[in-house]
């Protein structure tokens, strides 16, 4: 039977795989999106809030990077789909007095305009979009395949054969916390699972907020005195199977039987844990749990993302055996492994990378461009050969 053919194979739809989706479709119509999930982002990206807000602190290089991707993504989102996106504002408040002084100190650093309310400080350009709807209006020119397991990838002379069934002239890995696709040993990812809870309630917030958890504006529900507002999120590092928990799962399916590691004790304690989190923000008046989501997000070891082509290891060591004795060469001396990219630990700042860091990779492929080096592979390799020997 003939095998399937594509110019580019995207795995894991996700923000950062439809991004990709986006992008590239701009270039070729020759585009497959798989995930093994039932629909578009059903992982960390739809257990997501999709919160867009500043990153605080004096300056350092992951600042900017969240800086200058806040700015990117905020206009982008915009520009190709602005009913998804409310921008409303939010209000980042101090947790404690340790806090608060931590935030004077930040003052003359801060890259957005902002005003003193409500005990913290409001800034304008904090916004949230609509984590399904988004996917979907990035992914809706790209053809997809859910329910679709990629077990294997090899080398068939200059494609990659997925499967046995599907080739790909390029293939780009978006999986984000399951990293089962990528051999090298070098590439680290620490999951990090979140839990979001949605509500009803009486209570009408106009804008969102930010302290020791994220509150949403709220959204009037027809026909009724209620409001939907969405509170997000925990961070719980346990030992999980990555292949559960990926789809959005009903407060009732996990409240009756749990699932596998994360458990429906660790989910009640998770949804009271928000509860307080929240009306220590804002008193929540009459609120009820409608709907819990849960998803792994992928955090590197130094929280900066990873983008671009994956360094091959063993050949790089076989070209270069002095790296083991601690010698250093420049990056594009690397070897890399042909036609497969990654875009990967964008932590819980996926809405806000993902658009920005899917362009800069689709102008690597398409006009060569040099990505930063912070957020390349090469820094990860180059760390993991130190260690090593």
């Amino acid at each position: 039977m003939d095998k399937k053919s594509y110019k580019y194979v995207i795995v894991g739809a996700g923000i950062a795989g439809c991004s990709t989706a986006y992008f590239l479709s701009k270039y070729s119509d020759s585009i497959l999106l798989i995930d093994r999930n039932c629909s578009l982002a059903q992982g960390a990206s739809g257990a997501a809030g999709a919160f867009l807000s500043p990153l605080l602190g004096k300056p350092n290089s992951f600042k900017d990077l969240v800086t200058e991707a806040l700015n990117f993504s905020t206009e982008f989102y915009k520009e190709i789909c602005p009913e998804e996106i409310t921008n409303c504002g939010v209000v980042r408040i101090p947790k404690n007095n340790e806090d608060e002084e931590k935030f004077q100190s930040y003052k003359p650093y801060m890259d957005f305009d902002f005003k003193e309310e409500e005990n913290g400080y409001f800034f304008e350009i904090g916004s949230q979009v609509n984590s399904y709807n988004i996917c979907e209006v990035l992914a809706k020119d790209v053809e997809k395949k859910f329910k679709y397991e990629v077990k294997t990838y090899k080398k068939e002379n200059s494609s990659w054969l997925i499967n046995d069934e599907i080739k790909a002239e390029n293939l780009i890995i978006c999986t984000g916390a399951d990293i089962s696709l990528i051999k090298e040993k070098y590439f680290n990812i620490r999951a990090v699972w979140g839990q979001k809870i949605d509500i009803h309630s009486t209570t009408c917030l106009s804008k969102n907020y930010h302290k020791a958890c994220s509150l949403s504006h709220s959204t009037k529900l027809e026909n009724e005195n209620l409001y939907l507002t969405s509170i997000g999120a925990t961070h719980n590092r346990i030992d999980c199977n990555l292949k559960v928990c990926n789809c959005c799962l009903s407060k009732e399916q996990l409240t009756e039987n749990g699932f596998n590691s994360y458990t429906s004790e660790l989910v009640r304690k998770d949804t009271q844990e928000l509860l307080i989190k929240a009306n220590d923000i804002k008193l929540i008046h009459e609120p009820k749990v409608v709907d819990i989501k849960i998803g792994p997000r992928a955090s590197s070891i130094d929280y900066f993302p990873m983008v671009g082509k994956l360094i091959d290891s063993k050949k790089t060591l076989e070209k270069f055996p002095h790296l083991k004795n601690g010698s250093h060469i420049k990056n594009e001396m690397l070897s890399t492994i042909d036609n497969l990219y990654v875009l990967n630990g964008v932590g819980g700042r996926g809405y806000v990378l993902s658009p920005y860091l899917a362009k800069n990779l689709v102008d690597e492929i398409q006009k060569n461009n040099f990505l930063n080096v912070e957020i390349s592979t090469h820094r990860l390799f180059k760390r993991w050969v130190k260690k090593l020997f």
